[in-house]
């Protein structure tokens, strides 16, 4: 028997409607050319307005203005885009894909965030008149006109995180809509705002080489540069976001993978360069901002609650490991701490993970887990050393700074390829029993499943019901109970019916499927509904093919691969960006005869 539930109606698929993407258009050009203007005003001395807010915000801040405006910029903005990355995920969780960019709230602040990026980055380029040269890491133009290294990279930031907007468009149209996070031009957009908080922290770096601003108490500094790698933190770790909603779309050991890069270059980096609790002012600084934001979007907007990783217990660790005499040797002690970090820090972080989030690391994670996370804690350590190293302009000779970071993207490169690495069961089905739970207008059931036999061992990865894009109150996941041989068993009520996705997931080592229990009608896509109900076998397949059932297939596989090659390429440039910036700024700092006398001792 079915039950008598109907399926509401969903949005269009394969791209925004042109009328959307003209407006964007119009209206993205008209704002760059507005802004030309502007800029072309300041240079030629047509216009002074700029250099007055610069000026007043540099005496505020004891920074030139070069260096002021854009830090006021990014800071005003970041948590503005962390804010609508936050609500535009807890939205696609919650209620599926929209109707275009003009139709969902949240891209607006998004599109906001990124753009001042993008401004701040180039504030930073033209801001200084007359030959002026900021700083001795400046980068020459033309023959009068110097940018800032790090205002050039944190420009190419924001243009990179905005040119994926259009591109996740012509994506869709290609490919059809991919309701992941991990969507290559996805990735663009949160890589962009991700990578820009390092060149803050650079910027502010020059300002200080270039004589043109006033020591800062020594208080003060702290605290704003521990908040300034804190920035980097949320940056670093937005990428973890399906694991926080409970949605992951792909398998377990990608969390504390992802955890552990974030921490090792953060909080590593913190520690070094700023000094002793600085990478615990930088863990807390993440905990509020982090907090405020679940809050906001949870609560007051009323949309899919998420959670995050604590750290706390992680800056600790790198502090306590900092104690020891291997605070004079930085690089070896990156190494140690990375290493510390795959392994204690991990510990403190399972004990908030099995607590709060959706999915358990289960024993049966970990040696793989492990694995992944301490040779990439590791490398993500000695990134954070050699980022705290060419800011105080002590970078190991050329080709051991070379050395740790393309040995290092090698280790995180072949950790993602490891992870990425799932199987799906070959002819496998699932009997699935169904008990109504709910009511005819919030419709609910009760699930018992029997998995075929061997399908996993005694402690899968997991074995759940999911439930998402039903509406406003998120995503709603079911660890199953193991009641005995092949037999799991729900410990509550799940929604079914009206655009609720509810499927049957199962991860156990390298393999990764789903059945579904309820799948709406998707006329977009011409997909029809696939009805509860009370007995039903059915197939075990890709995850994929149910979480992300507006893709479609129907390309030649070349463009598929071009595609991702093209964002690959991108992404490196962005790191090859930052390590040349560093360098670059190191490498002034070495062939000074001054060195900075405002920093605060590791």
């Amino acid at each position: 028997m079915t039950y008598d539930i109907v399926a509401a109606s969903t949005a269009p698929t394969g791209g925004a409607a042109l009328d959307q993407v003209v407006g964007l258009s119009v209206a993205a050009a008209v704002i760059t050319a507005v802004l030309g203007v502007l800029a072309w005003q300041h240079r030629t001395h047509r216009s002074d307005w700029l250099e007055r807010v610069g000026d007043r915000l540099g005496a505020r801040m004891r920074q030139p203005g070069w260096v002021a405006v854009p830090v006021v910029i990014v800071g005003a903005s970041l948590i503005v885009a962390l804010l609508g990355y936050m609500w535009d995920v807890a939205l696609h969780a919650g209620r599926g894909r929209d109707e275009g960019p003009l139709a969902n709230p949240a891209h607006y602040l998004i599109l906001y965030g990124l753009f001042a990026i993008f401004l701040a980055g180039m504030v930073a380029v033209v801001y200084s008149r007359r030959g002026e040269r900021p700083g001795p890491a400046a980068v020459r133009i033309t023959r009068h006109w110097y940018a800032p290294v790090a205002g050039l990279y944190i420009a190419g930031c924001g243009l990179y995180a905005l040119i994926g907007f259009p591109l996740d468009d012509v994506w869709h149209r290609l490919f059809g809509q991919d309701v992941t996070l991990w969507g290559p031009t996805h990735l663009m957009l949160i890589g962009g705002a991700g990578l820009a908080t390092a060149g803050i922290v650079l910027l502010v770096r020059e300002g200080e080489l270039s004589g043109q601003s006033e020591p800062m108490p020594p208080r003060v500094r702290y605290v704003l540069l521990s908040i300034a790698f804190g920035a980097l933190l949320i940056g670093l770790s937005v990428f973890q976001g399906e694991f926080d909603f409970g949605i992951a779309q792909f398998r377990l050991v990608f969390a504390p993978f992802l955890i552990v890069i974030a921490a090792g270059v953060s909080l590593v980096a913190a520690r070094i360069y700023v000094g002793p609790g600085a990478a615990v002012v930088a863990a807390v600084f993440f905990l509020v901002m982090r907090g405020l934001v679940s809050l906001v979007v949870g609560e007051v907007l009323g949309q899919a609650h998420h959670v995050f990783p604590l750290y706390l217990g992680m800056a600790l660790v790198v502090e306590l490991v900092a104690l020891t005499a291997l605070a004079r040797r930085p690089l070896l002690l990156g190494a140690v701490a990375g290493l510390a970090l795959g392994t204690v820090g991990l510990a403190t972080e399972l004990l908030w993970n099995d607590r709060f989030f959706a999915f358990d690391w289960t024993r049966g994670m970990w040696a793989e887990g492990l694995a992944m996370a301490v040779p990439t804690a590791v490398a993500a350590g000695l990134c954070g050393a050699l980022f705290a190293l060419g800011l105080q302009g002590r970078l190991p000779a050329r080709p051991v700074s070379a050395s740790i970071v393309v040995g290092s993207l090698a280790v995180v490169s072949l950790g993602v390829a490891n992870g990425l690495w799932a199987t799906v069961p070959d002819d496998a089905e699932v009997a699935i029993t169904t008990t109504p739970a709910g009511t005819a207008s919030e419709p609910e059931v009760r699930v018992q499943v029997e998995l075929p036999e061997g399908l996993v061992d005694d402690d899968p990865t997991w074995v759940q019901v999911t439930a998402w894009q039903g509406g406003g109150a998120g995503v709603v996941t079911d660890a199953l109970e193991h009641v005995g041989g092949t037999t799991w068993a729900s410990t509550r009520p799940v929604p079914v019916g009206g655009t609720w996705k509810t499927l049957l997931r199962v991860q156990d080592g390298r393999m990764l499927t789903a059945a579904p229990i309820f799948m709406p009608a998707d006329p977009a896509i011409d997909a029809e509904e696939i009805p509860v109900q009370a007995e039903a076998t059915r197939a075990l397949g890709p995850e994929i093919d149910l979480l992300q059932r507006e893709r479609t297939s129907d390309h030649p596989a070349w463009t598929w691969a071009l595609a991702n090659a093209v964002v690959l390429l991108c992404s490196l440039a962005m790191i090859a960006g930052i390590c040349w910036s560093v360098g670059r700024v190191a490498s002034r700092i070495e062939g000074s005869a001054a060195r900075p006398a405002e920093r605060v001792d590791a």
